[in-house]
Order: C-alpha cells, then sequence, then structure tokens
C-alpha cells in the first residue's frame, strides 16, 4: 500500500510593491501544482517585506482580520482552482491584538482555521515583539486532502517542543514557512547549516517529513540602519533527515519532493520514539528555570 504525495517549498525575494509580491506568489504556486505538488509552502509574511527590521507603527496598517482578508481570499480561490493544500501566512489583526498568523487552506479552498505564531522573537533586524502578541491558538494540526499537516512559523522551528506537540496530535508532515538570514548586530555570521539541522533534527526525532520555506534577497529598514540578507536554502526533509531537495540561497525556484506517508508511518512505528517516552519525567519542560 502507498499513499504518495507531492509536497512543494517556494522562494522569493518581496518588494513595497504589495501586488507584485502576490503576483510572484501566485505563479510559483502554479508552478508548483504544474510540477505535482499537492501541498505548497510559500514563505513568512509573503505580501510584504519583512517589516519587522526596525520598529515603525506605520506597519501596523498592514494587518487584517482573517474573516474576509482580501490575501486569504485570493489564495483561497487558487487553491481550490488547482486543488492545492495552502498555508497561508499573514499579519493578523483580532480586535486590539496584532498575531504573526498562517491560515490553512484546504484543497477545496476551504479554510480550515488559523494558527498564530506561540514564539515571537526579539533581537537586532527581527523586532516581532514590538508587533506581535504570543499566540493564543496552541500547537494545532490540519487534516487536508491530503495529509495531516502540522505547521509552526519561523522561529517556533528552533524549538523540538513545537514539532513534538505537532507530531503527538497526529501530524503526517510539518511545515514551517520562515523569514531569515543574516544577523544585523553580527552580519558575518551564518546560521543557515544551524537552522536546516536543527529542522532535519525535528523531521528525525519525530520520523516524519518537513518542508521548510524561506525568502531570498536584502531587505533593509527605511534609512538603512539594519539590513538582512535572507539566505533563502528552503528544502524538504525526509524522515531520516535526508534532504530530499534543496533550494539555492539566491534565487527564486520552486523545490518539489514526494514521499509515501504510509512507508513514513510504518517506520515511525518501527522506531519506537513514541511508544518508548517517559512523560511522567518530563516536568521540567513545564517550567522556565527546570525546576519540577
Amino acid at each position: 500500500m502507498t499513499r504518495e504525495v507531492t509536497l512543494a517549498a517556494a522562494q522569493f525575494a518581496c518588494s513595497w510593491d504589495i501586488p507584485a509580491n502576490l503576483d510572484t506568489a501566485e505563479r510559483l504556486v502554479r508552478e508548483a501544482a504544474g510540477r505535482g505538488a499537492q501541498i505548497v509552502l510559500l514563505q513568512e509574511l509573503f505580501a510584504t517585506p519583512y517589516f519587522p527590521i526596525t520598529q515603525d507603527t506605520r506597519h501596523f496598517d498592514l494587518a487584517g482580520p482573517s474573516e474576509g482578508h482580501p490575501v486569504l481570499g485570493r489564495f483561497s480561490k487558487l487553491a481550490g482552482e488547482l486543488e492545492v493544500v495552502l498555508p497561508v501566512s499573514f499579519f493578523e489583526r483580532a480586535g486590539q491584538a496584532f498575531f504573526n498568523s498562517i491560515a490553512i487552506i484546504d484543497a477545496d479552498g476551504e479554510f480550515l482555521g488559523v494558527y498564530r505564531k506561540s514564539h515571537i522573537p526579539d533581537s537586532g533586524g527581527y523586532q516581532e515583539k514590538y508587533y506581535f502578541s504570543p499566540g493564543d491558538t496552541g500547537f494545532r494540526v490540519w487534516d487536508t486532502a491530503y495529509a495531516r499537516i502540522g505547521v509552526g512559523i519561523c522561529w517556533d522551528q528552533w524549538f523540538p517542543e513545537s514539532a513534538r506537540c505537532m507530531a503527538l496530535q497526529g501530524a503526517e508532515v510539518l511545515l514551517y514557512p520562515t523569514a531569515i538570514g543574516s544577523d544585523p548586530p553580527a552580519p558575518d555570521d551564518d546560521s543557515c547549516d544551524a537552522w536546516q539541522a536543527v529542522q532535519r533534527g525535528h523531521a528525525v526525532a519525530n520520523a516524519m517529513p518537513l518542508v521548510a520555506s524561506n525568502r531570498i534577497g536584502v531587505e533593509s529598514a527605511p534609512g538603512g540602519e539594519a539590513s538582512i540578507r535572507f539566505y533563502g536554502s528552503s528544502f524538504i526533509a525526509s524522515q531520516t533527515g535526508a534532504l530530499l531537495a534543496e533550494a539555492s540561497r539566491d534565487r527564486e525556484e520552486v523545490v518539489t519532493a514526494t514521499v509515501d506517508l504510509d512507508a513514513v508511518r510504518y517506520q515511525r512505528q518501527d522506531w519506537s520514539f513514541f511508544r518508548d517516552r517517559r512523560p511522567e519525567l518530563y516536568g521540567p519542560l513545564l517550567t522556565l528555570d527546570g525546576e519540577d
């Protein structure tokens, strides 16, 4: 028995020409679908440049409610037309709160719900705490037309607890839209290898495929006081952590890979990671200081 699904990750550079960004995203989704992809992952906050490089109150005007959001409406129609699953990253306003969110759109265009980013970074060039409240949805999984997926957002991908929570809820594939590159206070540091390694470790530890989509290009804050060179390198990893597909660091690309979810399930059962867990010993994980 086989249950194959073709996964795709797309990456591209963003500008303040928002209609052009959306057109590029749609073109790449169409390219992925034309290559047989059934689940297509776009990068984090792809409608605009990565505005949290700096603190600017004007950027709050970019946010909108999930209900009636024009970007979500456009990509819902696209998902239904192409019969692809699309997690769509967007800046969400909910009442007086703001979230870094992702809407899960099924292959018939139906909205399955929203996940709000749980881990919010605050460092030079990644000043997200100014804009986003910590997500209040908890980690979620989604039954889609092709697989049960778990979706985190960027900084979430560095935390093994995120991946494990989604795996425990029955995720079959993990997906992480991302915006990551150089660190403005230390521009010569390169975290790309570590970024891939930690996520490939999640794939191994949870015995399931993983897709990560990043952006490319150089983006600067107004006035040029900080800039980030995003390093692309979007990839798809197997349940053993092997790289099935990898994009370049600086080119607009779509990468795809096909996995057999039944074979993955059998291997996950055989490796017994979940059988041999000892949750009664994990009390320190529920604390900040490790004191159970």
